[in-house]
């Protein structure tokens, strides 16, 4: 029996079943969510920056180079994590919100991706 976790994207109002070893940025991009990722996931940027409302245990611990490029990203908080660094480590559910920086990011490497009328990825 394969393990896995439920990831919700909470402003998308969608969530997804996961193996454990998935990184939410994985996660994201099975379940159709607008999770940035400038860099192509490889921890050179902070475009998938997402806070984590539930679930933080259930998720790798943060390491230093994660913490160095959270430095350069906007509005980060206690349960900021990079999609592409944050892996599923243990079953359970995650609620992610994905933040506005990476929600511009991905509509910018999407310009045809459709973008909802309210919420933090509608067009401003």
């Amino acid at each position: 029996m394969t393990l896995v976790a439920t990831v919700r994207y909470l402003n998308e109002g969608t969530e997804i079943e996961v193996p454990l070893g998935t990184t939410i940025l994985q996660a994201a991009q099975r379940a159709g969510a607008p999770e940035g990722y400038a860099c192509g996931g490889v921890c050179a940027c902070s475009t998938c920056h997402v806070h984590v409302k539930k679930g933080l245990d259930l998720l790798s611990e943060i390491e230093d180079e994660e913490n160095d490029i959270l430095d350069k990203a906007f509005d980060v908080r206690a349960t900021s994590r990079l999609g592409c660094q944050a892996k599923v480590e243990r079953p359970g559910v995650i609620e992610i919100e994905i933040t506005r920086e990476s929600y511009d990011a991905y509509f910018n490497e999407h310009p045809d991706a459709p973008r909802p009328a309210e919420g933090p990825a509608a067009k401003r």
